[in-house]
């Protein structure tokens, strides 16, 4: 049983006997310091005017029946009416059972019941192949969907393909001039187009389908041919990387099928009908001044071309019209200044803007080979595609490295030392912290040794500090699970395992297994780290990357 659950269960006890409803600001944490026991709650100051008692003289009274408790080992009143408590060994130890008996679903939680969620992220233009940038948001997307399913929420994972507007165009403008290009005809370098060697790549395909097929077409029909070709190789190669990637999504949404579908017009007249939306000047606004924004935006140019604006309305106003309690989008931190207006888009279709939208913002990454920056863009730099970081170092090292920290901050990710085979390499430090533990079991079988079955008994043997420590961080998993839910923060995940794997190395080192000179010894500490083994795997899956049973 959760820690901070069996307490409130009994604290909730201890107060309707004296017909106290449980008090919204009551707090159950672990105190700074450890010397001051397991949970520290300031029940008794939050409770004390309805029990028309001082705080202390209450804590005193709660002391008393926290202690007939049977897994409360001690009580302290402190301060104002603080009350530290300290559980028994017995209660900390029970958390080997619980993990083996779930296995795969201990941390799983039903927090989430009843709430539909959709993540939405990467939803790169298909313009280009996937960079790491993108893979960064990749992994924090995909990763984010996995624990809130994992806490019980009901997920959809999205990708919203931009194959409309001004970019699609640019793309088959793009190829059209390379095919010109190859067939030598005379061409003026565009200002505004795409320069990559795929580029070039899909101009040669079209030649080698075609031949000189598309110079006999007008040019606004070439241009669709090229870009239509463009659209569809450039986005089957995303599909694959992601693929390779770990990374799923449940939809793949073109941008299209809004306006064929007249979902653009519908949102359009709802606004309008709500005051919302005007014209002027030739041109169709949105009031966004009406939710904070400093000038209203424009919806419909004057010439009549949507802007990002109006599809990202029209986009969000279906993805609420589809049954969606809440939209996660994942976008990269250079769009911050328009999150205040999706905002205002949100509260205009008549939803809560704060509890209806989350917008999780993804930093740059600044890849380094052997601690030198590799330049990224379009022209240099070998390994600047997520395809090539892939290639270079697995799926597994980039996922995890991507989810070393959280998703504003900047990341440096240095290619050699994510290859190391060493504990100063965060990835290796928490997969080997899961191969550690079955190569242990694995010596365990060669050496005929069968552990006892874990119990009660068998699991007192734990009584070491070192024990306590690995025990109530194993408890702690679930509460990590639900924080990283709750705050769309799949990082905390990371950083828990580095915690957890950090805690089994040293573990490993002060307390012998094999050779403990003692048989139920040697078993019960074989059970408490096939219990962090487990745990570790579970994370892991969390992030998307895989827990060797041998490195």
């Amino acid at each position: 049983m959760r820690a901070t659950t069996y307490l409130q269960g009994l604290l909730e006890k201890a107060l309707a006997a004296r017909d106290i409803p449980w008090p919204e600001k009551t707090t159950i944490e672990p105190p700074r310091d450890k010397a001051h026991g397991d949970l520290a709650t300031n029940v008794a100051m939050v409770a004390s005017k309805q029990a028309k008692t001082p705080p202390r003289q209450l804590a005193e009274a709660l002391r008393g029946e926290l202690l007939a408790g049977g897994d409360v080992a001690g009580v302290e009143v402190a301060g104002p009416g603080f009350l530290n408590v300290t559980f028994a060994p017995a209660f900390w130890q029970r958390t080997v059972l619980e993990v083996l008996d779930a296995g795969d679903g201990y941390g799983r939680l039903d927090i989430g019941r009843g709430t539909r969620i959709q993540v939405e992220f990467v939803s790169a233009n298909p313009t280009g192949p996937l960079h790491i940038g993108h893979g960064r948001g990749a992994a924090v997307g995909d990763s984010l969907a996995r624990v809130l399913r994992a806490a019980g929420f009901e997920v959809e994972t999205e990708y919203y393909i931009n194959d409309a507007g001004r970019q699609m165009r640019i793309l088959g403008m793009s190829i059209l001039y390379r095919y010109r290009e190859l067939l030598g005809e005379p061409v003026t370098e565009p200002e505004d187009y795409y320069r990559g060697d795929y580029v070039k790549d899909l101009a040669r395909e079209l030649l080698d389908q075609g031949g000189r097929a598309l110079l006999d077409l007008p040019e606004a029909e070439a241009t669709d041919v090229c870009r239509l070709h463009g659209e569809k190789r450039i986005l089957d190669g995303i599909k694959k990387d992601l693929r390779d990637f770990r990374v799923h999504h449940d939809v793949w949404f073109p941008e299209s099928t809004l306006l064929a579908a007249g979902a653009v017009d519908r949102t359009f007249a709802a606004l309008r009908e709500k005051g919302l939306a005007y014209d002027k000047d030739g041109a169709f606004w949105f009031a966004t001044t009406n939710f904070g924004d400093d000038k209203d935006r424009v919806l419909v140019k004057s010439g009549g071309e949507l802007t990002y604006f109006a599809s990202d309305i029209a986009y969000h106003d279906d993805k609420f019209r589809r049954g969606f309690d809440v939209a996660v989008d994942i976008w990269g931190a250079d769009h911050h200044g328009y999150v205040p207006r999706m905002k205002a888009c949100v509260a205009a279709l008549g939803r809560d803007p704060e509890a209806s939208l989350k917008v999780i913002l993804v930093q740059l990454v600044n890849l380094l080979k052997g601690g030198e920056q590799i330049a990224m863009s379009t022209r240099a730099g070998k390994f600047e595609t997520l395809a090539d970081v892939v290639a270079e170092v697995g799926a597994d090292a980039a996922r995890f490295m991507f989810l070393s920290r959280k998703s504003d901050s900047h990341l440096d990710f240095d290619l050699d030392a994510v290859k190391q085979k060493s504990m100063d390499n965060p990835v290796y430090y928490v997969q080997y912290a899961h191969a550690r533990v079955r190569s242990l079991f694995a010596k365990a079988a060669e050496r005929g040794f069968s552990p006892a079955p874990a119990g009660p008994e068998l699991l007192a043997r734990l009584d070491t500090a070192e024990d306590m420590e690995l025990l109530k961080l194993l408890e702690q998993y679930p509460d990590t699970v639900s924080a990283a839910a709750r705050t769309f923060s799949p990082h905390l995940v990371s950083f828990y395992l580095r915690d957890l794997a950090g805690r089994l190395h040293r573990y490993y080192t002060v307390n012998p297994v094999l050779a403990a000179g003692d048989d139920a010894l040697a078993a019960a500490r074989l059970h408490l780290l096939a219990a962090v083994a487990a745990v570790v795997k579970n994370g892991l899956a969390l992030l998307g990357v895989s827990a060797p049973e041998k490195m």
